[in-house]
């Protein structure tokens, strides 16, 4: 696959890559934020509400890159509408935990699964990983159906592992192995 991945979308020809976060893209993450206060929760709770605040954690949170953690801007035509990051890397036991998030326009098109694959193949292949992790809250089948599609299959429950705020969270984890067959989706680039 080239470096763009190319799809027919509602709104007619759409390009999707991922690269890494940019100063730039600060206003893309302070609206994406600021739409879905969900998205607090994937950010650390930080508080994004203006382009100094956004770039400022795109600079300490989303820009480092190696040797134990890495962030892709998830790209569709130009604007950074989402996050693959890849952290806790193990070179011992070479391993490595998944995470992922796109604004709410983004989502419901396949472009999630499409990320998660393309970070993962990265992983593998600049990383020498075998075996990526991940967890979601139970209560999100979407982030589930993500994982799955993209190779993940579920393994188990960890009980109570999230907090936010007073409320504690299950969290169903998934994991692929670098023997597992490809996933159906086509993985994003990473450029």
């Amino acid at each position: 696959m080239g470096v763009t991945a190319d799809r027919a979308g509602a709104a007619g020809f759409v390009t999707a890559v991922l690269r890494p976060w940019t100063p730039a893209d600060a206003g893309a993450l302070r609206a994406a934020v600021a739409a879905d206060p969900d998205l607090v929760r994937q950010t650390g709770g930080a508080e994004l509400s203006t382009d100094a605040a956004a770039a400022e954690h795109i600079a300490r949170h989303l820009a480092p890159r190696g040797p134990r953690s890495y962030a892709f801007a998830v790209v569709l035509d130009g604007r950074a509408v989402g996050n693959v990051g890849i952290g806790a890397v193990d070179d011992v036991h070479a391993t490595a935990w998944m995470s992922y998030w796109l604004a709410a326009e983004a989502r419901g098109r396949g472009l999630a699964a499409a990320a998660l694959a393309g970070a993962s193949g990265w992983a593998v292949r600049e990383l020498g990983t075998f075996r990526l992790e991940l967890g979601h809250r139970v209560n999100n089948p979407a982030s589930c159906r993500v994982a799955t599609r993209a190779g993940y299959p579920a393994e188990g429950v960890e009980r109570a592992k999230l907090r936010y705020g007073d409320e504690r969270f299950d969290v169903e984890t998934h994991a692929r192995l670098a023997t597992d067959p490809a996933p159906a989706v086509v993985g994003l680039p990473v450029r």
